[in-house]
Parts: C-alpha cells; sequence; structure tokens
C-alpha cells in the first residue's frame, strides 16, 4: 500500500508530488509560511513513506535518524480529499514500521500537534516536557520506546 523510498530512490515526479502536498498542506492550508524543505529531506537515511492515490500524494511522511539517542518522523499529512478514509492511522503506523526496521535501537521521539497528541497515544506514544509553539502552532513532544 505505502511506498517507502530514500531520497535518491524518488522519482522526480514522486519528489515533485510530495513537496507540493506538504506546502499546500503546511504553508497553504494552516497558513505558517516557514522553511518547508530542509536538509533533512535529501539526507540518504532519511525514508519518505507516501501513498499516491489518483496520481495525487494521499498520505505522506518523512522518518529519519534524529541524533544517536532517537529515531523520528515528521511531516505527516493527509491531502484534504482522502481525509476520513483512515490513512492517518496506517501512516503512523507504516512510519512507526520503517523507523523501527532502519533504526531499531533507538525509541522514535516526535513533536506533535497538541491537537493530536490523543491519536498518538493510541501507538504507545507518551508526551515528553512541556508544551511549546513551533512556527506560532503548539506542539508536544512525544516518543515512543
Amino acid at each position: 500500500m505505502f511506498s517507502v523510498k530514500s531520497y535518491s530512490e524518488l522519482s522526480k515526479d514522486e519528489l515533485f508530488a510530495i513537496l507540493r502536498a506538504r506546502v499546500d498542506v503546511f504553508v497553504v492550508e494552516q497558513t505558517c509560511p516557514y522553511p518547508e524543505i530542509d536538509e533533512v529531506d535529501n539526507n540518504e537515511l532519511t525514508q519518505h513513506v507516501f501513498l499516491f492515490k489518483d496520481q495525487q500524494v494521499a498520505a505522506y511522511a518523512r522518518c529519519y535518524k534524529k541524533n544517536e539517542q532517537f529515531s523520528a518522523f515528521g511531516r505527516v499529512l493527509v491531502a484534504e480529499q482522502f481525509r476520513g478514509e483512515g490513512l492517518a492511522s496506517k501512516l503512523v503506523q507504516t512510519a512507526i514500521d520503517t523507523c523501527k526496521e532502519h533504526w531499531p535501537d533507538k525509541a522514535i521521539m516526535i513533536g506533535a500537534q497538541c491537537y493530536l497528541t490523543g491519536f498518538y497515544q493510541q501507538f504507545g506514544f507518551e508526551n515528553v516536557g512541556d508544551d511549546y509553539l513551533e512556527d506560532g502552532i503548539p506542539h508536544q513532544d512525544m516518543c515512543l520506546k
């Protein structure tokens, strides 16, 4: 169902569609102007998890080694026209599985938007520390050991 590819394995068309979907959700829909594309995207260890439906990115997340202690995933999205189909849960489980496969000795640390902490707790994530603002949006660090 979901594809998992490194930066060099992505086709130009896949990369373009992924980046466009991310900008559509995180910059336009959430009205949050920030540098959406960063050095994590083209790191060869980063794994891009995505699903195309109707020749569009329906769901996406990126998984990466955060540091010596943690792996992570982020930029989690389900495109607006595909919401309500249960893709978010399947995406997050695939992201967790991908992190565990590539970095089995590391806990997974994420920065979740606060309104989604209950969703991530269903997968075993626990809150770490206090809420904080990231690009004007309340976030909470969460960890899965």
